[in-house]
């Protein structure tokens, strides 16, 4: 089992940036695939970006893709969030989710339902 426990956030102007991180507890780290999905107040929890456990491929949702960046240190335990370019649509709760180092993970990235554990969220504002 691990816990995910996401910091950074905030608010932040239209144009700027920020990085998210996620601290995971236990000494498995380096065998989940994470992901970081974000929710919009009235709208579904959305995929963001993943990253398998090796951290030798990454994936993005269209609408963050050339703007955010997800990256791990499996010695530090943590995944980090980079996040550029920002627009007020990217407004949300973000967060950090694991999944238990499915080798088909390449296929199912960009579904919640895939990830078994997960953090409490972190708010990001972006205002215009």
């Amino acid at each position: 089992q691990v816990q995910l426990v996401e910091s950074g956030g905030g608010l932040v102007q239209a144009g700027g940036s920020t990085t998210l991180s996620c601290a995971a507890s236990g000494r498995t780290f380096s065998i989940y695939n994470m992901g970081w999905f974000r929710q919009a107040p009235g709208k579904e929890r959305e995929f963001v970006a993943g990253i398998r456990r090796s951290g030798g491929d990454t994936f993005y949702a269209d609408s963050v893709k050339g703007r955010f960046a997800i990256s791990r240190d499996n010695a530090k335990n943590t995944v980090s969030l980079h996040m550029n370019s920002l627009k007020p649509e990217d407004t949300a709760v973000y967060y950090c989710a694991a999944d238990r180092g499915s080798i088909f993970y390449h296929l199912k990235y960009g579904s919640a339902s895939s990830y078994d554990y997960w953090g409490q969220g972190t708010q990001v504002t972006v205002s215009s």
